[in-house]
């Protein structure tokens, strides 16, 4: 039942915005409480998380052996490979369709990829990201200010695919045919999910994110547990894969604007 869910928490949340303030307002400031409080859990998750991912680990590893290692060595280069793949097609549209020089705009973005992969987290590389793109790439300041939060509240371009590929990777070991009604039930989640996860490291929202996909597609989620336990390498370039998409996104929405001229 979790893809109808997802579907009446978007239609949802739509419908909402059409509300007057007044009624709208005691809703939003509810969700915002359910979602500190959902924080707390994360953070208690996370203190226990090394014990779990652990009892978990040893169990495979005394059923598999050295197996196991190989398959985690397999879902690392995959997922790496794709989302660095990513990454080139955020700096191909910004040349082909932002018109960015692209040496200018690489000196521009490195400073930022380097705060990305040290923190693996979006949110932590956007004050960078506003200052790169005014200053570097001479993006309008409205532009850079209402386009890059946004994009990073909503615009995650690694998520969908990476959490596809990793229900793909949980099949195979499973053994589980996927049907074309599978995988486009699958893709609609993905795209609904990555819409409302957070942009912090990916050990904080792995399972949350990846789970109602697999669920959606029928695939087994025992998986998940263990290959959240070497997440951290594959999240290093989903962040990376992220904050370009999002500095891609602000060349081309800056390209038709005139100097001085505000964003609407």
């Amino acid at each position: 039942a979790v893809l109808p869910l997802v579907v009446f928490a978007i239609f949802f949340g739509f419908a909402a915005t059409r509300l007057p303030a007044v009624q709208r307002e005691p809703m939003v400031a509810f969700f915002r409480a359910v979602a500190d409080t959902m924080i707390v859990i994360v953070r208690w998750v996370l203190f226990a998380a090394p014990l779990g991912v652990f009892a978990l680990s040893l169990g495979v590893g005394l059923r598999s052996g050295a197996d196991v290692v190989g398959l985690l060595v397999q879902y690392v280069a995959i997922a790496c490979v794709i989302t660095a793949g990513i990454v080139v097609m955020a700096f191909l549209f910004a040349v082909i369709w932002g018109r960015a020089n692209p040496l200018r705009f690489l000196t521009a973005a490195a400073p930022v990829l380097a705060v990305a992969f040290s923190s693996r987290s979006s949110l932590a590389s956007l004050p960078l990201m506003v200052e790169r793109m005014r200053d570097a790439m001479n993006v309008q300041p409205r532009t850079a200010n209402v386009t890059l939060p946004l994009a990073v509240a909503v615009f995650r371009m690694t998520s969908p695919v990476t959490n596809l590929a990793v229900v793909f990777f949980s099949a195979a070991v499973f053994g589980v045919e996927l049907g074309p009604t599978q995988i486009i039930a699958g893709g609609f989640v993905a795209i609904a999910i990555s819409i409302g996860s957070v942009g912090l490291p990916g050990e904080i929202s792995f399972v949350a994110s990846v789970a109602p996909i697999s669920i959606a597609m029928g695939v087994p989620i025992e998986l998940l547990g263990i290959l959240v336990g070497v997440e951290a390498i594959p999240d290093t370039f989903r962040t990376l894969g992220n904050v370009s998409g999002d500095m891609a996104s602000t060349v081309i929405a800056n390209r038709g604007q005139k100097p001085g001229e505000e964003a609407a």
